[in-house]
C-alpha cells in the first residue's frame, strides 16, 4: 500500500510505503497541492466495553448518587434488560474503529455478580477484532477484592485465561484496607507478570496517601512503566506544592496518569504533571451506560474535551491535548509499534484538517483509517469486509 501525498502530524507531505503491516519508508511527496492531515491511529486509554448501552434503546437514568449507588444498579440493570457485553462491547469498539480508534484498553468487571462473564465475552471479542483493532483487557474488581470473598480467584483465573493487566479500585473506600488491597493487586501482577491500572476517585490526603503505596510498590517491585493511576482525582484537590511532590515521586517511581478530563471534577493539572515527567494520556471512562449517558467513541472529541478541560487554546496546546489520545497513550498503556515512523505498526488515520489543532476541534470523520495495514474505515463508516 501506498498513501500519497499526505503530511505526517502536519509535516511535508509524504509518500508513505506500507509493506506487511508496517511503515517501510516515507518519501517526499512530488505532487503539488493540498495535503490530507495523516495522523497515528487514535488511542483509547480507558474505557468499558462490558458496561456499554451502545446500540441498545435509550434507558431513563434514575440512579442515586453514591458510587456504590451506581455499582448496585448497574448489577441490577444488567439482568434486568438482558445486556450483553460482546453484543454491545463490539457495537462501540467497531464505533471506536469508525472514528479511528486502532488500540483501545477495557476494563472488565469481575465481581460477585458476573464472576468470569464479562471476560470471557470480551476475551472473545478481542480474538474477533484481531487484525483490525489492538484491544487490551484489564480484570477489574468493580465492587472491591476483600470485601467480597472469591474476587481475588477470580482476578486470579481472569489473568491466567488471558486479561493483560490487573486493576484496583479505591482501596481505602471500598474495601476499607489500602494496604491489604495493593497487596492483592501487586501480587496478582508479580503472578502472572501483568502490569496494574488502578482506579483512583479518593479525594485530598485520602487519595495522596493511596498514591504513595502505589509509588512505593511499583519502585520496590521494578514495575517503572507498567503501573497507570486512573483519574487520580486527588492530584487535582490538593495545593500547588503537596500535588507537585506527589507527581514528581510517581514520574520518578514510572507510574502513568490516566485522566477522562471530567467537568463535574477537580483534574490533575496537565501541563506540570508533564513538567515533572509524568505520563499523562486520556480515556473517556463511561460512554453512554448506567453510570453516564454521555461521551462518545471518538478520542478526537476526548481531545477537544481535554483542552476545554484545561484551558487549552492555542494551536500548540491543542496539539499536547492530542498527545494523550495517541503517542501519550500508547506510552502508557505499553501499546508497541506506535508512531508514524519507519517499522512502526500501519496504524493509519487521514483526516481533512490544515493542523492538529483543527483536527481536534472540527472532528471531521475520518477520510481513511488503515489498521495494520488494512483499510478498516472510510468516510467515517466500516469497509465492507
Amino acid at each position: 500500500m501506498i498513501l500519497e501525498h499526505v503530511r505526517p502530524l502536519g509535516a511535508a507531505p509524504v509518500d508513505v510505503h506500507v509493506e506487511e503491516g508496517r511503515i517501510a519508508r516515507l518519501l517526499p511527496s512530488a505532487r503539488p497541492g493540498p495535503a490530507a492531515l495523516l495522523l497515528p491511529g487514535l488511542v483509547e486509554g480507558h474505557c468499558h466495553l462490558d458496561k456499554t448501552l451502545w446500540g441498545l434503546p435509550w434507558w431513563v437514568n434514575e440512579v442515586g448518587p453514591t458510587r456504590m449507588d451506581r455499582i448496585e444498579n448497574e448489577k441490577r440493570v444488567r439482568r434486568r434488560i438482558g445486556m450483553d457485553a460482546a453484543r454491545e462491547g463490539r457495537a462501540l469498539a467497531e464505533a471506536h474503529l469508525a472514528a479511528g480508534t486502532t488500540r483501545l484498553r477495557s476494563h472488565v468487571d469481575v465481581d460477585e455478580e458476573s464472576r468470569l462473564l464479562h471476560v470471557e465475552k470480551l476475551l472473545g471479542l478481542r480474538e474477533a477484532m484481531a487484525g483490525r483493532m489492538e484491544i487490551q483487557l484489564v480484570a477489574f474488581p468493580q465492587s472491591g477484592i476483600l470485601r467480597t470473598p472469591g474476587v481475588r480467584e477470580w482476578l486470579d483465573e481472569a489473568l491466567r485465561l488471558g486479561c493483560d493487566a490487573v486493576g484496583g479500585i479505591d482501596p481505602s473506600l471500598i474495601d476499607r484496607d489500602p494496604v491489604g488491597h495493593l497487596d492483592a493487586v501487586f501480587g496478582l501482577a508479580q503472578k502472572h507478570a501483568r502490569p496494574v491500572d488502578i482506579h483512583l476517585h479518593e479525594p485530598g490526603e485520602l487519595g495522596a496517601f493511596a498514591l504513595e503505596l502505589i509509588a512505593e510498590r511499583t519502585r520496590a517491585l521494578g514495575m517503572g512503566g507498567r503501573v497507570v493511576v486512573s483519574h487520580g482525582f486527588a492530584l487535582g484537590d490538593l495545593a500547588g506544592p503537596r500535588a507537585d511532590g506527589l507527581m514528581a515521586l510517581l514520574a520518578e517511581a514510572g507510574v502513568a496518569l490516566c485522566t477522562s478530563a471530567p467537568p463535574s471534577r477537580a483534574v490533575p493539572p496537565l501541563l506540570r504533571a508533564r513538567e515533572l515527567g509524568l505520563v499523562v494520556f486520556a480515556g473517556n471512562d463511561n460512554i453512554r451506560d448506567t453510570w453516564n449517558p454521555a461521551n462518545a467513541p471518538d478520542m478526537l472529541a476526548r481531545a477537544e474535551m481535554v483542552a476545554l478541560k484545561y484551558d487549552l487554546r492555542r494551536d500548540a496546546d491543542l496539539a499536547l491535548a492530542f498527545e494523550t489520545v495517541s503517542s501519550a497513550g500508547a506510552l502508557g498503556c505499553g501499546f508497541g509499534e506506535y508512531g508514524l515512523a519507519p517499522g512502526c505498526r500501519a496504524d493509519l488515520v487521514l483526516v481533512e484538517a490544515s493542523c492538529l489543532a483543527e483536527a481536534v476541534v472540527t472532528r471531521r470523520p475520518p477520510k481513511l483509517v488503515v489498521s495494520g495495514g488494512r483499510v478498516v474505515a472510510r468516510d467515517g463508516a466500516l469497509a465492507r469486509g
